[in-house]
């Protein structure tokens, strides 16, 4: 028997998939990287609104190493009490460091699907 919510799921998720990649300019990625947790256009609105709402396994969080010092990225299993897998490639000085370099992950990812 087929899941038919999950087939209508697909096919929504891919069309706002393409209309978000649209979105995606050097401005954009400008503009969010001069202020990562203000005020946004309506289209970095729309592209972080289509990021949030992205299942929880494989979503990307910052972890504290050294608390007001050093960040990295950390990405969710999914699992209940699993915990997250630290990546060490990057490290950050900021948290808005840390979000500007989720959002270039999920940008990067996004233009790849």
């Amino acid at each position: 028997m087929v899941d038919r919510q999950l087939q209508v799921y697909a096919f929504f998720d891919g069309r706002l998939r393409e209309r978000t990649k649209a979105l995606i300019t050097d401005e954009l990625i400008a503009e969010h990287a001069a202020s990562p947790t203000g005020r946004h256009s309506d289209a970095l609105e729309r592209v972080l609104s289509f990021f949030r709402r992205q299942p929880l396994q494989g979503k990307y969080i910052i972890v504290a190493v050294k608390p007001w010092q050093e960040y990295r990225i950390g990405v969710l299993s999914g699992a209940r009490g699993t915990p997250a897998k630290v990546l060490h490639d990057e490290v950050y000085a900021t948290e808005e460091e840390a979000l500007h370099g989720i959002f270039t992950r999920r940008v990067r990812e996004l233009m790849a699907s």
